[in-house]
């Protein structure tokens, strides 16, 4: 396995994620109980589980899109767990989803530009942008961080699935993002789109964390510092990249044996 990521700003002991018995229920059916895990700021966090095991649930309750039934989401030390989404997004939370969610005709640099501008305090102004504008300059910095420079004026609906999920991740860079939810940024991509992906999140600015969900081991093991495992709703373990990979009840589970 190759070495994960390091940042220094996940030891200086301040908490950009705090989840705290965190529960939710549809009815009868309890899809998180007693959710609890802090991550770091500038932490690079996975979170891994099988199909069912709750880990879009527990990204629909940190954005806000199901209300908790219990416990309590602080968010660099300010309680948000009753904050609507867009207040979440407004203190610096980004997320992507398993589903693209992109406007097919558009091209890249216009949803860059409106993602930019949708966060901005100028995001009301009908006055069409002159080259030189802020805005414009941003869109241009987040394209060529996710490697789409040479697909600005490519519409969307026309780009490779691999290039669709660079733009959703170009998207959550959007305005000044202090903490990310990738959900399964590497779904569907070929073995070079996932190297670019493994680049892109290891140039992410050293303040900037995250958590992600992804099913491709190899992937998650290599872009992440702590990894939390999930298995019916609950946490079943928490620990290493290395930790995890070597666990035996991990392997049995998840890995159907030793994990080459």
């Amino acid at each position: 396995m190759a070495e994960p990521v390091r940042n220094s700003l996940a030891d200086t002991g301040a908490f950009a994620l705090e989840l705290n018995g965190v529960g939710r229920r549809f009815g009868a059916l309890t899809a998180l109980a007693d959710i609890t895990m802090s991550v770091r700021a500038g932490e690079r966090h996975a979170v891994l589980g099988s199909n069912g095991a709750g880990k879009t649930t527990l990204f629909n309750t940190i954005t806000g899109d199901f209300p908790l039934s219990s416990g309590t989401i602080r968010f660099f030390g300010e309680d948000i767990s009753r904050f609507p989404t867009y207040e979440r997004i407004r203190r610096g939370l980004r997320r992507t989803y398993q589903i693209s969610q992109l406007f097919g005709g558009l091209n890249v640099i216009d949803s860059v530009f409106l993602a930019c501008r949708g966060v901005s305090r100028r995001r009301y102004s009908f006055v069409r942008p002159r080259d030189d504008d802020a805005t414009v300059e941003q869109a241009s910095r987040i394209m060529h961080a996710v490697k789409l420079d040479d697909e600005a004026d490519t519409r969307v609906a026309e780009l490779s699935h691999g290039k669709q999920r660079q733009l959703e991740i170009a998207l959550a860079f959007a305005g000044a993002p202090r903490f990310i939810l990738f959900d399964e940024p590497a779904a569907g991509l070929s073995p070079h789109e996932r190297r670019d992906l493994v680049d892109i999140l290891g140039s992410l600015p050293p303040h900037i964390g995250y958590i992600i969900i992804e099913h491709d081991l190899d992937v998650a093991l290599r872009v992440s510092q702590r990894v939390t495992m999930m298995h019916n709703g609950r946490i079943l373990k928490q620990g290493t990249p290395e930790e995890i990979e070597s666990d035996p009840e991990v392997q049995e589970i998840y890995l159907g044996g030793e994990h080459g």
